[in-house]
């Protein structure tokens, strides 16, 4: 099995929404066979963990310039959009 892409997954505190946003990413990803990894973290944490990901999922603003893709997106929470999110979340772990 190919090594698993990382996914770095922050919220403001890194408990509960970046738990709800991991666990849906996992899930979806795993039924789509991209196989991956994801680790939460708090959004102030991204920049010193940002170069050991693939992609950065964040409900909360990240700065710019962390050299990796970003998804800001609150559709995890709020239903709205996820599945666009899912697409460019999948899009992006296969390159």
């Amino acid at each position: 099995m190919s090594k698993p892409k990382v996914v770095l997954v922050a919220c403001g505190t890194a408990i509960a929404t970046s738990t709800v946003v991991a666990h849906a990413i996992e899930e979806e990803m795993k039924k789509r066979g991209i196989n991956i990894t994801t680790r939460q973290c708090k959004a102030t944490e991204v920049p010193s963990l940002a170069a050991d990901a693939d992609l950065i999922v964040t409900t909360t603003p990240l700065p710019s310039n962390l050299g990796k893709p970003v998804i800001q997106t609150l559709a995890f929470l709020t239903g709205i959009g996820k599945e666009e999110v899912l697409k460019q979340i999948e899009e992006i772990l296969k390159q």
